[in-house]
């Protein structure tokens, strides 16, 4: 490990299961690790969605497999990983990206962030992690939010949720080190794309969205494949010496000029 100068993003071969992929951050994670010859899993709700991915994904001559799984309850999980891990021969990624999506600060939208947003988390690392143990080599990707690294007025109960989410990253990272497993979280800024939040902002909140899209310096929000991009760096072996790092994808959102 960092013998070489020469940066070495590759993850072929790598068994990787993204817990939650049909479609935003979650889709463009997916495709870019079969894009990069990884063996990959991942599941969803929505079998539209997780079809079209699927096929999407499959068409870059790889290993894909795709299964319907609601990330808000234990047994599911348990029995999502156990078949992923069959399909793939094994584990080396896990990529926790799932989300509730709990705006509010009414029962609901706490239950359903800790339920999604913490606790898929917990119970997906803890199904895969004796095949993480097993790999050698092994990552775990936690996808949290820029909404988790200081207050959210408006989202308290998501903003919280995923400051737990930043949390149990390091305390992941700090757990396992000496068993060879890394971990880090990803936390994205506002994030565009076709039927997302921003999406449904600009059509039905005009004012949110413009003063969003205000606090972004580059005049534009970010990508799925941007985040993608770090995503596949963290697993691969040029980042063989980062763990427990939490780190934003948000084009210097916020940023004064």
């Amino acid at each position: 490990m960092g013998g070489s100068a020469v940066m070495n993003i590759d993850v072929k071969g790598k068994k990787v299961i993204v817990a939650g992929g049909s479609r935003g951050i979650g889709r463009a994670i997916v495709l870019a690790f079969a894009e990069a010859g990884a063996a990959v899993s991942f599941c969803a709700r929505g079998a539209g969605a997780l079809e079209a991915t699927r096929a999407d994904a499959a068409r870059f001559g790889g290993q894909v497999h795709a299964a319907g799984c609601d990330l808000s309850k234990a047994v599911e999980i348990d029995g999502y990983i156990a078949a992923a891990q069959k399909a793939l021969g094994g584990i080396d990624v896990l990529v926790n990206n799932a989300s509730g999506f709990g705006r509010g600060d009414d029962e609901n939208s706490w239950a359903l962030s800790l339920d999604v947003d913490v606790m898929a988390v917990v119970r997906a690392s803890n199904a895969a992690m004796a095949a993480l143990l097993a790999s050698g080599d092994a990552s775990i990707i936690n996808i949290a939010s820029g909404s988790g690294l200081g207050p959210s007025v408006r989202t308290p109960a998501y903003g919280a949720a995923k400051a737990a989410t930043i949390h149990y990253t390091r305390t992941q990272a700090a757990a396992h080190a000496h068993e060879g497993i890394r971990a880090n979280c990803v936390c994205p800024g506002s994030i565009f794309f076709e039927g997302g939040t921003w999406d449904v902002a600009k059509r039905d909140n005009p004012a949110l969205y413009n003063a969003t899209l205000a606090s972004c310096p580059a005049g534009r929000m970010g990508t799925p494949e941007e985040v993608a991009n770090l995503v596949v760096f963290l697993a691969s072996p040029a980042a063989s010496w980062i763990t427990a790092q939490v780190i934003s994808v948000n084009g210097g959102q916020g940023l004064r000029r």
